[in-house]
């Protein structure tokens, strides 16, 4: 058996509800972690543009959906809401298509981790990958167009909390599933340098999550207390 099988049979049998407690770290090879670093071109210019792309598609639409709030300068431009959000959600979808794009080629270019060149490693990076579509597109379902590409902030409200799947089962599954994504794409394709990208991924995502999430409610408690006062 490889090591690579090995590994994937020992962490079959840990408790899932236990999560990372159970794992035993004084098993750790530390000659592997060493293999992944010595793996990754850091000046890589394929890798920094993969940087600077994860960094700011978030930056970016937190930036310009808060300054439409304040302003309504994108509805004024467009003249409609609506308008002016499907034309930044349209964006924002390019700027991602691009993001995955620079995440493909900095892996392309870099060498593979043979410790995940395996059948069982590809398998679990494709069920990964599976995981993560499922809470993408359900997000985008249950949220519609206008709530997946921040229409709050264009003053299109719902008319109520979303609750139902994958909500229910964890808050933000849109970022978390897109990050799921990353990840078992970088599983199949043995990928150290997709590691530390899809690493990356999961910490703007949480920044993110930090400024939009208190933003968001704020909207809507601005929209239930006008309410209250009609």
């Amino acid at each position: 058996m490889n090591s690579a099988s090995a590994f994937l049979q020992q962490t079959s049998q840990l408790d899932c509800c236990g999560a990372l407690n159970n794992v035993d770290y004084s098993k750790i090879d530390p000659s592997v972690m060493a293999d992944v670093f010595h793996c990754i071109d850091l000046t890589d210019p394929d890798f920094c543009v993969a940087v600077l792309a994860i960094i700011f598609n978030p930056i970016f639409w937190n930036v310009v959906a808060r300054w439409e709030h304040k302003t309504r300068g994108l509805t004024n431009l467009f003249g409609s809401a609506h308008t002016a959000c499907y034309s930044l959600g349209f964006l924002i979808i390019l700027l991602n298509v691009y993001r995955s794009h620079s995440f493909t080629e900095a892996m392309r270019k870099q060498p593979k981790l043979e410790l995940l060149e395996s059948p069982e490693a590809f398998y679990s990076g494709l069920a990964i990958l599976g995981i993560g579509c499922l809470f993408v597109f359900s997000s985008y379902y249950a949220l519609g167009f206008t709530g997946t590409f921040l229409g709050d902030h264009f003053g299109i409200l719902k008319k109520e909390k979303v609750t139902g799947f994958p909500f229910n089962v964890m808050d933000n599954p849109m970022y978390w599933g897109s990050t799921a994504n990353y990840l078992g794409i970088t599983i199949m394709n043995a990928s150290p340098v997709g590691m530390v990208l899809t690493a990356l991924v999961a910490v703007t995502y949480k920044i993110a999550i930090g400024f939009e999430g208190p933003f968001t409610e704020e909207i809507y408690r601005q929209k239930t207390k006008s309410v209250k006062n009609k």
